[in-house]
């Protein structure tokens, strides 16, 4: 078969097993990507390093995305945001004791979440101090316009009746109307928003720092700094579209939690990797950093150009981790559903940013290369980066098993073992075949 043949075969097979529908547009992640390196370029250009002017760059990042999404994507049409647009709206009579007992629960779930806040000491230190203040001067705004969203959406939802409604007539004395089970999803979901908004607020200002501190002269002529400069530059990408993933968390858009993860190995597998829950943090059990820029001090400043060629591999490797992040649109968060993910990197791997951030801490720190020449330490800091390896395994496992609920998952997951190039590269090289999988046999892996 010569080769026009077999790209003809090769194009014949793809057409007859299509990938399955993205949930977001590739758009949606572009327009962000606009928005936030214009807010770079004015940054850089004026100086505007402060905190504020870092959260002015999540929203200039967060809103062509929104804009996108609901005039080009029209994502307000889509049967899953559970709104009704063919009928009139419910009238105000109707809906009105459905959404005071919404709103009673939505308000009682934040106060919770700020009692939380309030008792856990590390939200009163270091950078959480800023997500405070931020958080503190967002909840009013938050309150006061709840009561008309509330009221809006109520009389277009085909099922008004959710989790926080719920918990608001449980909080009346009406239990025998209290579905619990929407009730403990509607907790299971707010404590992913609560966790981890306040976690993502707090980096904020330090990714945006790292971009703007670095002088362009210098990124101009020192290897090291421009590759150091575009990794602070992919990470602030990562950590400002995933600001704006749980902010946005809104029916309207069709990026509303449709479930977070029911395990609690799952809740454990990610909260570990997070403070001040975190194993992998300076002196934590699974500190695998006893060098910090062992790739940088092997190769030696007298060989610049093998710094840049190393130094393209980890740009590339925390590209590829950006750019699942950027895949998710306004949609990106942990533990939950919010709609299957399939373009992007997400079409050559099922969990490419996983893979991505672990092969660069791998090629980063060189584990097996201690600096101080230490047997000990180069025992010690393999097998406890494998460690962390694994632990991203078990999350990977773990959303996994939470996600093959969704039937538009488990058609991903068996295009992906049948046409994904990672996965099926995997299954080569263990030995065994790529085959489907029910999501009881995942589930049990």
């Amino acid at each position: 078969m010569n080769a026009h043949a077999e790209i003809a075969a090769a194009d014949a097979a793809k057409d007859a097993d299509p990938r399955p529908k993205s949930a977001v547009s590739t758009g949606v992640g572009l327009a962000g990507l606009v928005g936030l390196f214009v807010a770079i370029y004015v940054g850089r250009w004026f100086g505007l390093n402060g905190p504020v002017s870092a959260m002015v760059a999540v929203v200039a990042c967060g809103l062509p995305m929104v804009f996108w999404t609901l005039f080009i994507d029209k994502a307000w049409k889509n049967p899953s945001t559970g709104l009704d647009w063919s009928r009139p709206a419910r009238s105000h009579d109707e809906t009105r004791e459905i959404s005071v007992a919404k709103l009673a629960g939505l308000w009682a779930t934040w106060a919770i979440i700020a009692v939380i806040y309030c008792i856990c000491r590390w939200y009163w230190d270091g950078q959480y101090l800023f997500a405070m203040r931020m958080l503190a001067w967002a909840a009013p705004i938050m309150f006061l316009a709840s009561v008309p969203y509330i009221f809006w959406i109520d009389r277009r939802l085909v099922e008004p009746k959710d989790g926080a409604y719920m918990f608001g007539k449980w909080l009346m004395g009406d239990g025998e109307e209290v579905d619990r089970d929407r009730m403990i999803g509607h907790f299971r979901n707010w404590a992913v928003k609560g966790f981890f908004t306040a976690f993502m607020i707090s980096i904020v200002p330090g990714n945006w720092f790292a971009v703007l501190a670095w002088p362009t002269d210098e990124i101009v002529t020192n290897p090291a700094a421009a590759v150091l400069f575009l990794i602070a530059l992919l990470f602030l990408i990562d950590v400002a579209f995933a600001t704006v993933g749980y902010v946005l968390t809104m029916r309207p858009l069709d990026a509303h939690i449709r479930s977070a993860n029911p395990y609690a190995q799952g809740w454990v597998a990610a909260l570990i990797c997070y403070p001040p829950f975190i194993l992998m943090a300076p002196g934590g059990p699974l500190d695998y950093q006893a060098d910090d820029g062992a790739w940088g001090y092997w190769i030696g400043e007298s060989h610049p150009w093998m710094i840049l060629a190393w130094g393209a591999i980890l740009v590339f490797l925390t590209a590829v981790y950006s750019w699942a992040t950027v895949a998710f649109g306004i949609r990106f968060s942990n533990l939950t559903n919010r709609g299957i993910i399939t373009h992007g990197p997400y079409a050559f791997t099922r969990h490419p940013a996983y893979l991505a951030k672990n092969t660069f801490w791998w090629l980063a720190a060189l584990p097996f290369l201690p600096m101080s020449g230490s047997l000990v330490d180069m025992v010690r800091n393999t097998v406890l980066l494998a460690c962390v390896s694994g632990v991203y395994y078990w999350r990977a496992k773990t959303e996994e098993k939470h996600l093959m609920a969704d039937p538009a998952y488990v058609a991903y997951w068996e295009w992906m073992q049948r046409n994904g190039p990672v996965p099926r590269l995997f299954a080569k090289l263990s030995g065994r075949a790529n085959r489907p999988m029910t999501p009881t046999a995942v589930a049990a892996e």
